[in-house]
């Protein structure tokens, strides 16, 4: 079934499909004179933001409806208001707007155009009905229904199918970060050549490179699976990076030493090589530690940038954690047994 039919071109200027029907709010209003000017001018048919520009109508905030009905009247918005706020550029498509929604989970987007000044509305609500559903002309004057976790998943889904439904296209979005990966190998390999004559000088250390790669690889893409769950549902702050560094940090040591003597006791009791035990094992637990670090910075940067974490983060995140841990593997190595 061609999940397209019936269904507006995604491809289309999303400014096509937003609501024009909502009032603007000053920043150095009160909420009283907000709420006189939403009283004259009207909310339109939903009301779930309010947006409120500069002197320059540029967007400088936005204002939940919570907040601006529960706030006393002398109140300043500039107080009240949120001032970081992710907007829709003009130029953006119908299938980068649903992406917007499944990325940050928000029930409306202002759209703007490239000085920042608000020119139209996306909401949730429009989307399911106009957009996912197309229903008929006459559906469209029914009561919404709420918008639940459902209406992000289900976008999501269909953006997925969407995207899959040309092999060309999905070639074209998949293969650039795959060559990520053909690029960590190729230094991978030429690291490599670099210590030869260390590898040479203890086989053991060959023996055991597949599973120091295995490790650190299981480990960042555990790191990563937790951190890109965690970015479904909240927006990257220096806060939030610091506590999840600070946590991944100390789960990474444990995981590190207890690999790492894991490890050790095996070389050490199959090759009765001390220095070989040693490097091996230091090397797993401190590439551990790379590894989780790498899980967490890596798709929290890709979400900063608004990119594909599903396509991206694990390629990226495997190509960096493999050299990582050859650089700390092959450089112990050569520090302990030169």
């Amino acid at each position: 079934m061609n999940i397209a039919a019936g269904i507006p071109n995604f491809d289309a200027a999303v400014v096509e499909h937003a609501r024009k029907d909502f009032p603007l709010l000053d920043a150095n209003m009160t909420v009283g004179n907000a709420l006189e000017r939403i009283r004259r001018e009207g909310v339109g048919e939903r009301v779930i933001y309010f947006y409120v520009v500069d002197e320059h109508e540029r967007l400088a905030g936005v204002v939940p409806t919570r907040r601006l009905l529960t706030a006393s009247l002398e109140t300043p918005l500039s107080e009240i208001m949120v001032r970081r706020v992710v907007a829709i550029p003009a130029a953006a498509t119908v299938l980068d707007a649903c992406e917007f929604f499944v990325l940050y989970k928000f029930l409306a987007f202002p759209v703007v155009d490239e000085k920042r000044r608000v020119i139209g509305i996306i909401d949730a609500n429009l989307f399911a009905e106009e957009i996912l559903e197309a229903g008929e002309s006459e559906d469209r004057y029914r009561p919404a229904a709420p918008v639940g976790p459902e209406f992000f998943e289900a976008l999501g889904f269909r953006i997925e199918q969407l995207r899959g439904a040309s092999p060309g296209r999905s070639f074209l979005f998949r293969f650039p970060w795959l060559l990520v990966t053909v690029t960590g190998g190729t230094l991978s390999a030429i690291l490599a050549h670099l210590f030869e004559a260390t590898l040479a000088r203890s086989l053991v250390l060959a023996f055991f490179l597949t599973m120091v790669l295995a490790l650190n690889e299981s480990v960042s893409m555990q790191s990563m699976s937790v951190t890109i769950h965690a970015l479904r549902s909240i927006s990257v702050t220096s806060g939030w990076l610091a506590s999840a560094f600070r946590r991944e940090v100390v789960t990474a040591l444990l995981l590190g030493l207890a690999c790492g003597l894991v490890v050790s006791a095996i070389v050490f009791m199959w090759r009765n090589d001390l220095a070989g035990a040693f490097v091996i094992g230091g090397s797993i637990a401190v590439s551990l530690v790379s590894a989780c670090v790498l899980g967490l910075g890596v798709p929290s940067l890709l979400h900063r940038f608004k990119l594909d974490l599903k396509i991206a983060a694990g390629p990226v995140t495997l190509a960096l954690a493999d050299f990582v841990a050859l650089v700390i593997y092959f450089t112990s190595a050569w520090l302990v047994l030169r």
